[in-house]
Parts: structure tokens; C-alpha cells; sequence
């Protein structure tokens, strides 16, 4: 489909001249004659690009030029006169016109301004889009009151510079409560660096954090930035916080008081702007304790502190999760939707999960490749599960509370894997079916 452009200008030979070179182009072309009927073209047919002249007999050309930007802030104008100065050329330029034409311009001028300003506005919607399908691939998802809790706190502190220790296990979502933050606060247009400190090994985790000189070390063959230069006013994530390096975790501890650092055998300083938030799954503490982290730097990250719980802690949010997973799934590998049935369901519930939120998505990546029915049973789901997935987390209660919850929730995950089915369950708990209802009871469970 061509693009279709506005042609606004007072003159009749004027404006057939700007839309037959349009034509020649490629693109569709619309006219107007003056100021209001450039307004009404916009509002009732949006253009693709205006091409607006700055002395119109109703209203001068910049005043139409601030009227469309409250009617599509996006639209991309190009300013054209026959009396233009450089005066009107800045002032437009600041209003939001993408660039000025004096009259008369030749052919390949226009197209390559109109051109360019297309240009621009499709990498300016590639990257709206990219921007949002990020935000729906890292949104944070439930309902429970422990993670509504999170969500409070990200709104108290997303808008301030404090620094944020983010806590929780492993797969509990960190990394998402750390890209909200950032997304939510005065730095969201400016880079959002992530660094793993325990993916890295200990000798290359500064050149990582700090970057290089040319020669530094074995390898350094060039120059380079290190994550702290490139999420300058932006946000740095510190992904395993715990596992920096003493002489790494000495040089952020300066980073945080006087926001300057060198690079990794540099002697030049380099101020930087930036915001740093770090995640564990460590105790810091106990690492304190142990002489593995800093007491000071500990108190430099942990102004602000975010407990990410657990998915056992918010069981509750398990369905919401599994189907926005499970709409995800489908629609990137191309298979129809699928959804779990009750029973499928109560099995996720009954589960411990110790891999937490990521544990579940995998699960549920799985189920929708390989499961052909529309509906999920928990059986299905029994079959893809990795082999600790039942396993209980060992916690603080008597011998009798341990061996009373294991058998619950054994009989349970049992009945979700034969669907409910009683005589199925006994037979493979190799009891009575009789016995079954008497325990059962004994332990709770629904009959």
C-alpha cells in the first residue's frame, strides 16, 4: 500500500507541482489549501507525512504545526516556503517539523527529505514496538496480596534515585521487579544494562563492569566500554550481586559514593551517571558474616530492599501465570491454544516448586509443544515434569507435621495424576480403596 502525504499550501500550481513529484515517487498525494482544511484532512483521513507551507491565508504554517501536534503527536511534518529564514527554520525544528524546505525545491530534494522522514518514523514505530512486546515479555503477572505487595513498592521507589536490593530465590522474577523499576522511573528512554556477576569468572568481571584500556591484559587487544559507560543515565542491573569480586565489589563501593571509576588499567576518571539495582538469592548477611561481601558496600545497595516470594507463597497467582504462559507459548511456536483443565490446575497447585516461576514456565513450554489436546490433564502434566518438581521443601516442624504433610501431599499429586480417578489411585498407592477414603479424610482431603 503506498503512503499516502498531505500537500498543505495556498497556491494551486504550488501544490500540483509538490503532488505530481510525490506521485512520481511512488507515493499517494492529498491537498489542502489552507490551515483548517489541512486540520480536517487529518483529523477524518490521517496522512502518512505532511508537507506543510508556512504562509497560509487563515493561519500562519507553525501555528498549524503546533495543532497538529496535539491532534497526532506522531505524524511527521517537513516544512516548506518561499520566505523562508533560519529563524523560522529553528522555530520549527523545535515545534517537532522534521526538517525545512525553501521554495522551490528540486525533485530529488523533496523525495529525499520525504524519504528520510518515513524513514524515521517506521524505526520509530519498529521501536514502539519492540518496546511493548519487551514490557509483555517481562510483565510481571498475579494477583496474590504477597505480589501485590511488590508492586507497591516498585511504584514508592521506581520514581527516585535510590539504590534497590531485589532478594528472592532463583526463578522468582528479580530481573522483572528490577526492568519495572527502571521502566516506571525518569530513566525508561535511556539503556538498561544487565550484568550477571556469576556468569562472568572472577578475572574478566571487572573488565566487564569497568571495561578496558587497550593492552591492559592478555586478550585486551582494543579498548572497551564496560557495562557502567554504556548504562550511563540509565539503570544497571547487577544480576547475583553476592558473587562480585572483592576487588570488583572495592571499586563499586567507589562507583556508588562518588560516581566516578577507571577503567581496567586506566589511570583516567570517568564520571557516570547511573542507577544501580542488584538481586541475590544469597544471604548477604551470612556473607558478611563469612568475610565473602562487604558490610559497607552491602549498606550502599541496600537502601531500598524488594523480596521477591517465592511461587509457594503466592500460590494463588499459579493459574494466572500458567495461562498468560501458556497464550505466550502458543502464539510464538505457531500451535493452537490449549488450557488446563480444573484438575490440571489443582496438580500446579500441589506442587513445590523449587525452580519457582521459571520452573512453571518451562513446564508449561513443554505442555504446549508436546501435548496435542486442547485440554491439559494432569497427567499430561505429570509426565513433563523434571524429577525434584514434588519434591517438598524442608522447613522447621516435628517429625509427626513432616510426615503428615508429605503423605497429603503425596495422595494429592497422586489423584491429580489420575485425574481424581479413586480406584486408579489405590491401586497404584497399592492400598484398599477403602483405606484410600479413611486417609483421605485423615489428611483433609476433599473426598
Amino acid at each position: 500500500m503506498k503512503e499516502r502525504i498531505l500537500v498543505v499550501d495556498d497556491e494551486a500550481r504550488a501544490r500540483t507541482v509538490l503532488a505530481d513529484i510525490l506521485v512520481s515517487g511512488g507515493y499517494e498525494a492529498g491537498q489542502a489549501e489552507n490551515g483548517a482544511e489541512a486540520l480536517r484532512a487529518v483529523s477524518e483521513n490521517r496522512p502518512d507525512l505532511v508537507l506543510l507551507d508556512v504562509m497560509l491565508p487563515d493561519m500562519n504554517g507553525i501555528d498549524v504545526l503546533k495543532e497538529l501536534a496535539k491532534l497526532a503527536p506522531a505524524l511527521p511534518v517537513i516544512m516548506i516556503s518561499g520566505f523562508g529564514t533560519i529563524q523560522d527554520a529553528i522555530r520549527a525544528t523545535r515545534l517537532g517539523a522534521l526538517d525545512f524546505l525553501e521554495k522551490p525545491a528540486e525533485r530529488e530534494r523533496i523525495l529525499l527529505a520525504v524519504g528520510n522522514a518515513l524513514e524515521r518514523e517506521r524505526m520509530r514505530r519498529e521501536v514502539a514496538l519492540l518496546k511493548e512486546e519487551a514490557l509483555r515479555k517481562y510483565r510481571m503477572v498475579g494477583v496474590s496480596a504477597a505480589l501485590q505487595g511488590v508492586f507497591q513498592r516498585i511504584d514508592e521507589v521506581a520514581g527516585t534515585r535510590a539504590t534497590v536490593l531485589i532478594t528472592g530465590e532463583n526463578g522468582t522474577g528479580k530481573d522483572l521487579v528490577a526492568r519495572a523499576i527502571h521502566a516506571k522511573s525518569g530513566r525508561r528512554d535511556r539503556p538498561f544494562v544487565k550484568l550477571n556477576c556469576a556468569a562472568i569468572p572472577e578475572t574478566l568481571i571487572e573488565s566487564e563492569l569497568f571495561g578496558h584500556e587497550k593492552g591492559s591484559f592478555t586478550g585486551a587487544l582494543a579498548q572497551k566500554k564496560g557495562k557502567l559507560e554504556i548504562a550511563h543515565r540509565g539503570t544497571l542491573f547487577m544480576d547475583e550481586v553476592g558473587d562480585l569480586s572483592p576487588a570488583g565489589q572495592a571499586k563499586l563501593l567507589r562507583v556508588l559514593q562518588d560516581r566516578v571509576f577507571e577503567r581496567v588499567g586506566g589511570t583516567e576518571e570517568i564520571e557516570v551517571d547511573v542507577r544501580i539495582l542488584s538481586a541475590t538469592n544469597k544471604d548477604l548477611k551470612r556473607e558478611i558474616e563469612q568475610s565473602r561481601f562487604r558490610e559497607d558496600l552491602y549498606y550502599r545497595i541496600n537502601v531500598i530492599q524488594i523480596h521477591v516470594p517465592s511461587l509457594r507463597e503466592r500460590r494463588g497467582d499459579i493459574p494466572v501465570l500458567a495461562d498468560f504462559f501458556m497464550e505466550q507459548q502458543c502464539e510464538e511456536n505457531g500451535v493452537s491454544r490449549k488450557r488446563f483443565s480444573d484438575r490440571a490446575v489443582d496438580y500446579l497447585q500441589s506442587l513445590a516448586w523449587p525452580g519457582n516461576v521459571r520452573e512453571l514456565e518451562n513446564l508449561v513450554k513443554r505442555a504446549a509443544i508436546l501435548v496435542k489436546a486442547e485440554e491439559i490433564m494432569p497427567h499430561d502434566l505429570a509426565g513433563l515434569l523434571e524429577p525434584d518438581s514434588g519434591k517438598l521443601r524442608i522447613r522447621k516442624q516435628t517429625l509427626r507435621d513432616a510426615r503428615h504433610e508429605f503423605e497429603r501431599e503425596f495422595v494429592r499429586q497422586t489423584l491429580a495424576a489420575n485425574d481424581g480417578d479413586k480406584t486408579r489411585t489405590a491401586e497404584q498407592l497399592d492400598i484398599e480403596r477403602t483405606h484410600l477414603y479413611r486417609k483421605m479424610r485423615e489428611l483433609g482431603l476433599p473426598l
